[in-house]
C-alpha cells in the first residue's frame, strides 16, 4: 500500500529558527519565576504573500507554536488562547479571554478576569440592543451582567460570599402568611436579590472606577481615568451606560461605515485594557500559595486571515488595541501575544513601522521589556521542507491544589459557615412538606394525540429524502462548473427501511432528512458567500444494524488512496475534483462493526463526525469527533435523575424516587453493555442485572446473571422483581426492537400492569416512542433521552425553534402526521454536517484545494456555533464531544413528549453545573 503524500510540518526551519524556538519556550515558562514580571513585545511572524499556500503556512506556524503549549495527553500546559473571528464585527478580546480561562493546567492558579467580564457582558448587551437607540440604563446593565456572572460562576470564580448568596437567590421566599410572611418575604428579597447585586456592583466600581473614600488620594481607578469620569459618584454601570449613549447610534450603521468601525475599535480598546489589567503579573516573592502557582505566562496566538477574508478586520483591530493599551496599563501585563500572517500596511504603520528582524534577534527580544513590536518576515523556501519539532514547555506542576496548604484554616472557616447556615435555615425554614408530584406529569402514554398510531410510509419517505439529496448534489455540481471548489462527503447509513416495523427501530430516515436540510442551506448560502465549500453527499448503506460497516470503510479508504495516487476510479476514468471525498458523517449506532470501521477510516486521515453513536468505547480514532454526549455522561445523569426525582408511581398517588433498578442489557451489544455498566456504577440504589437477547447471543454476560431469550420470560422475570417493596424502575439499555417485544409481552401477560411501571432508557427508544406504538399502554411511565428540546418547550432556543419550522416545511404532509417531528436524530445530523462543513470552509486554500489534514487541524482548533440541538462548542486540541452538549430526558405522554430534565448548553450561556441537581458535573 503506497504511503500518501504528507505536507511538511513543524516550525519553518528558517535562519535562527532554533534560537527563536528555544527562547519562545523560555519566555512562556521561565526557569525563574521572577522573569514573568517583564512585559514581552508584540511579535508578528509575517508568512508573506497572498498566494494559495498562505492559509496553509499560517496553520502550520500556529500549529507548531501550539504544540509547545500542550502536553502528552493533549492538555494545556500553560494558559493560552487562539482567538479567531468569522466576520469583521467580532471583538477578539472576548475569544481571547474565554480561551485563557478554559482547559487550564491542573492546580495552576487561573486568572479570574474580575474586571473584564462585567465590561464584556455590558458591551454585549449594548451591541445586542443597539437598534433600540436608547441607552438601557445602569440598573439594566448591572442586572444583565450579574446574571451572566451567575450563569458562568464556575468559570469566573466570584467570591465565597457571592456564591453563598447565589445559592439562596434562586429560591422563593419562605411560605408564610400574615405579617410574618410579609416580613420574611421582604427580608428574603433584600438578602438574596437586592443585596447581592448592590454589593457586587459596589465592589466592581471600587475596582474599576474609583477608590473607596478612605483611599481618595489614590484618585481614579483605570476605567474612570480612561473614560474621563470625575470619580465622585459614578458607578461602573453608570459609566457603561454613558458608553452606550455614545456608541449605540454608531452600531446600527452598516458595518463598513467609518463610524461603526470607530465604535468597534473604541469597544475593543476598552475590553483589551480590561483584559490586560486582569492579566497583570502577580507580585513576586509573596507567601500566598495560589500566587506562587502562577508559573507560566499566558499566551495569545492570533492568526491573521488574508485581507479579503472575513475576520481580518477583527484580528487587526485586536492587535491595534493591544499595542495601544499595553502602554497605558497600570501594572505590567504578562501575556505574550504572537500574530501569524501578513499584516496590512496600515497596521504596520500604526504599530510604529517596526523594522524587520531575524528569528535570532526576535528570540532575544522576547525577554526585553523595552521592545514594543517585533516583526519577522519569514522566507517561503523553509515552508517547502520539514521544519523543527517544538518540544512542549515544562512549567512547574503540582500534584495537589494550592488550598491544601491552608486546609486547616479553610476547614475551620467552612465549619463556622456551616454552623451559621444551619442556624439560619432553622430560623427561616417552613414546615417541610415533601413533594410527590410525578416528574413529567401524570398523563399516561395512552392519550388523545396518539389515539390512532401515526401512519408510516417508510419507502416513500426514504426515497423522497434521497431524491432531495440528489437534487442538492446537482446544485453543487453546477457550482463546480462555475469554477467553485466543490467536494464530496460520505454519509454511512444502515440499510434502507422496507417495512413499517423496520422504520420503528431505525433512525435512518430522520437522520438523512437532517443531512439533506443542511446541504440545502449550504447550497443556498454558497450562492452569495464565496468562502463556503458546497458539498455533495454520497449516501452509502452498510446493511442492517451497520453490519457491513467495516467492508464499506475499507472500500472508501481504497477509493481515497486511489485519488491520492491519481490512478482514477474503478472503471479507469479520472475522478472529477468534486467527487473527491474529504470527510465522513457517521455512525448512528455504537456497534463492534462501526467501531472497527472508525479504525479503518483513520488510515485515510479523513475527518469523521459522529451522529448518535454514544458509547465511550467508540473513541478509538484520532480522526473521529463524536457529536452527542458519551454514555458515561448520559448514564450519570440518568442514574442521578432516577435516584433523586419522583418517577416511580405510589399506590397512594403521586410518585417517589427510585431506590432500586432492574437493568436490562444485551451483553453482546457494544452500546447496550456500555450504557448498562455505567448506569449500574452511578446509580445510588441497588440494581438487578438481566441479559436479554432474542438472537441468543450472551457473549460478555457477567457470571451469575440471568440470560433470557423470550420476551415472555423477561416479562415474568421483571414482574417477579417488581414485587419488591422498594420503589423500582426498569432501566432499558437494549435496542428498541427488543423493547417493543418486552412491552407487548408485559401487556399481554398483565400480571403486574395493574399499577404504573416506570421505565427509563436511552435515545435508542426515541423513534418507537414517537410513532404511537404504545398508545394503549396506560400503565407505562416511559422516560428516555433525546438530544434537543421539543420546539414547544418554553426553554427551547430560537435556533431549535427555527430548525423545527424548517423541518416542517421540508417534510411533505402535515406535521401532525410526521412521527419524528420531536425526535433529535434529524437535528443531530443537521448540526454534525454543519461541523464537517465548517471545517471544510476553514481548510479552503487560496488555490481552491481542501485538504482533509487541514480540516483535521481546523477541528482541533475548536469549532463553535449555535445549532439546532443547542450550543455546540468543540474544545481546542481535543476530539471529545462538544463541551457540555445538550441532553434532554423526556417523558412520553398521550399529548406528546414532556421535558422531565434538560442538561447542558441547550442555549448559549446555560451549563450543567448552573442547572445543578442531576445535571451537575462531578
Amino acid at each position: 500500500m503506497a504511503v500518501p503524500h504528507r505536507s511538511p510540518t513543524g516550525f519553518p526551519d528558517d535562519e535562527g529558527a532554533d534560537d527563536f524556538v528555544r527562547e519562545f519556550r523560555q519566555a512562556v515558562s521561565p526557569a525563574e519565576r521572577d522573569l514573568l514580571a517583564h512585559t514581552p513585545p508584540l511579535v508578528i511572524l509575517d508568512v508573506a504573500g497572498d498566494d494559495a499556500g498562505y492559509d496553509a503556512r499560517v496553520r502550520r506556524l500556529i500549529g507548531a507554536l501550539e504544540r509547545a503549549l500542550r502536553g502528552q495527553h493533549d492538555v494545556k500546559l500553560v494558559p493560552y488562547a487562539l482567538p479567531t473571528a468569522d466576520d469583521g464585527s467580532e471583538l477578539l478580546s472576548g475569544a481571547a479571554a474565554r480561551g485563557l480561562t478554559l482547559g487550564l493546567p491542573r492546580h495552576m492558579t487561573p486568572d479570574r478576569l474580575p474586571g473584564f467580564w462585567p465590561l464584556w457582558d455590558s458591551v454585549g448587551y449594548i451591541r445586542e440592543h443597539a437598534g433600540e437607540r436608547q441607552a438601557p440604563g445602569a440598573d439594566v446593565l448591572r442586572d444583565h451582567a450579574h446574571s451572566q456572572v451567575r450563569i458562568h460562576r464556575q468559570q469566573r470564580r466570584e467570591g465565597r460570599l457571592q456564591v453563598f448568596l447565589w445559592a439562596l437567590g434562586g429560591k422563593d421566599a419562605p411560605p408564610a402568611g400574615g405579617l410574618r410572611g410579609w416580613l420574611l418575604g421582604s427580608l428574603w428579597q433584600g438578602l438574596t436579590r437586592t443585596f447581592p447585586r448592590w454589593w457586587w456592583a459596589r465592589r466592581k466600581t471600587r475596582t474599576l472606577v474609583r477608590a473607596p473614600r478612605l483611599l481618595r488620594p489614590a484618585r481614579q481607578r483605570w476605567l474612570g481615568g480612561m473614560l474621563g469620569m470625575s470619580g465622585k459618584t459614578e458607578t461602573l454601570f453608570a459609566v457603561m451606560d454613558e458608553v452606550a449613549d455614545r456608541q449605540m447610534s454608531r452600531l446600527v450603521l452598516p458595518l463598513e461605515h467609518p463610524r461603526h468601525q470607530e465604535s468597534l475599535l473604541a469597544l475593543e480598546l476598552l475590553l483589551t485594557r480590561a483584559l490586560l489589567e486582569d492579566l497583570r503579573t502577580p507580585a513576586i516573592g509573596r507567601i500566598r500559595p495560589l500566587q506562587r502557582r502562577r508559573t507560566a505566562r499566558p499566551v495569545i496566538l492570533v492568526p491573521l486571515p488574508r485581507q479579503e477574508r472575513p475576520g481580518a478586520q477583527a484580528a487587526e483591530r485586536f492587535l491595534r488595541a493591544f499595542h495601544q493599551e499595553r502602554k497605558n496599563t497600570a501594572q505590567a501585563p504578562g501575556p505574550l501575544v504572537i500574530a501569524v500572517g501578513s499584516p496590512s500596511d496600515e497596521l504596520v504603520a500604526e504599530l510604529g513601522g517596526p523594522s524587520p528582524v531575524g528569528l535570532t534577534s526576535a528570540g532575544r527580544l522576547l525577554h526585553q521589556s523595552g521592545s514594543d513590536v517585533v516583526l519577522v518576515r519569514l522566507r517561503e523556501e523553509p515552508f517547502t521542507r520539514e521544519g523543527l519539532f517544538v518540544r512542549p514547555t515544562s512549567p512547574t506542576s503540582y500534584r495537589v491544589g494550592g488550598r491544601v496548604v491552608t486546609a486547616g484554616v479553610a476547614g475551620g472557616t467552612a465549619l463556622a459557615v456551616g454552623l451559621l447556615g444551619v442556624g439560619g435555615a432553622a430560623l427561616f425554614a417552613p414546615v417541610k412538606k415533601e413533594s410527590s408530584s410525578c416528574v413529567g406529569g401524570d398523563v399516561p402514554v395512552a392519550g388523545a394525540k396518539y389515539a390512532v398510531p401515526v401512519p408510516l410510509h417508510p419507502k416513500q419517505w426514504y426515497d423522497e429524502t434521497l431524491a432531495e439529496i440528489r437534487v442538492q448534489n446537482r446544485r453543487a455540481e453546477r457550482f463546480a462548473a462555475q469554477g467553485r471548489t466543490v467536494r464530496t462527503v460520505v454519509a454511512f447509513a444502515s440499510t434502507a427501511p422496507t417495512s413499517e416495523t423496520e422504520t420503528l427501530f431505525d433512525g435512518t430516515i430522520p437522520e438523512l432528512r437532517g443531512i439533506a436540510m443542511w446541504q440545502l442551506k449550504l447550497n443556498d448560502d454558497a450562492v452569495s458567500d464565496d468562502s463556503r465549500v458546497p458539498l455533495r453527499v454520497d449516501v452509502r448503506t452498510t446493511g442492517k444494524g451497520f453490519e457491513n460497516a467495516e467492508q464499506k470503510a475499507r472500500e472508501l479508504v481504497e477509493q481515497v488512496e486511489h485519488d491520492q495516487r491519481d490512478e482514477g476510479d474503478a472503471v479507469g476514468g479520472a475522478r472529477k475534483e468534486y467527487e473527491k471525498v474529504i470527510g465522513v458523517l457517521g455512525f448512528a449506532q455504537s456497534t463492534e462493526p462501526t467501531r472497527e470501521a472508525l479504525k479503518i477510516l483513520e488510515q485515510a486521515e479523513l475527518p469523521v463526525i459522529g451522529t448518535t453513536a454514544t458509547a465511550d468505547e467508540m473513541l478509538v480514532s484520532a480522526t473521529y469527533w463524536p457529536f452527542t454526549p458519551l454514555n458515561s455522561t448520559e448514564a450519570r445523569i440518568e442514574a442521578n435523575f432516577a435516584a433523586a426525582s419522583p418517577v416511580v408511581a405510589r399506590a397512594s398517588g403521586g410518585c417517589e424516587p427510585a431506590e432500586r433498578a432492574i437493568v436490562v442489557q444485551s451483553s453482546a451489544d457494544l452500546y447496550s453493555k456500555s450504557l448498562a455498566d455505567k448506569f449500574r456504577k452511578d446509580f445510588h440504589g441497588s440494581t438487578k442485572l438481566v441479559n436479554f437477547s432474542q438472537e441468543g447471543d450472551f457473549s460478555g454476560s457477567p457470571a451469575g446473571t440471568p440470560n433470557i431469550r423470550s420476551a415472555h420470560d423477561l416479562a415474568e422475570t421483571v414482574c417477579d422483581e417488581l414485587r419488591d417493596s422498594d420503589p423500582t424502575i426498569v432501566f432499558w439499555s437494549a435496542r428498541a426492537r427488543d423493547f417493543v417485544a418486552f412491552v407487548n409481552a408485559l401487556d399481554t401477560q398483565g400480571t403486574c400492569t395493574h399499577r404504573d411501571i416506570t421505565m427509563l432508557g436511552g435515545n435508542e427508544l426515541t423513534n418507537v416512542a414517537l410513532t404511537g406504538e404504545f398508545n394503549d399502554k396506560d400503565w407505562l411511565r416511559l422516560y428516555y433521552s433525546a438530544h434537543r428540546l421539543p420546539a414547544e418547550d418554553k426553554a427551547a432556543d430560537e435556533k431549535t425553534k427555527q430548525f423545527v419550522s424548517e423541518y416542517d416545511a421540508f417534510v411533505s404532509g402535515p406535521p401532525t402526521q410526521d412521527p419524528w417531528r420531536d425526535d433529535g436524530h434529524s437535528a443531530v445530523s443537521y448540526d454534525a454536517f454543519h461541523v464537517l462543513s465548517r471545517s471544510a470552509d476553514m481548510a479552503l486554500s487560496g488555490q481552491g484545494g481542501v485538504d482533509p489534514n487541514a480540516m483535521l487541524t481546523a477541528l482541533r482548533s475548536g469549532i463553535t456555533f449555535d445549532g439546532a440541538t443547542g450550543y455546540v462548542s468543540y474544545g481546542q486540541g481535543s476530539n471529545m464531544p462538544p463541551r457540555d452538549k445538550t441532553l434532554v430526558l423526556l417523558r412520553q405522554s398521550g399529548t406528546g413528549p414532556k421535558v422531565a430534565l434538560v442538561c447542558g448548553a441547550y442555549r448559549q450561556g446555560e451549563s450543567s453545573n448552573a442547572e445543578g441537581g442531576a445535571c451537575a458535573m462531578p
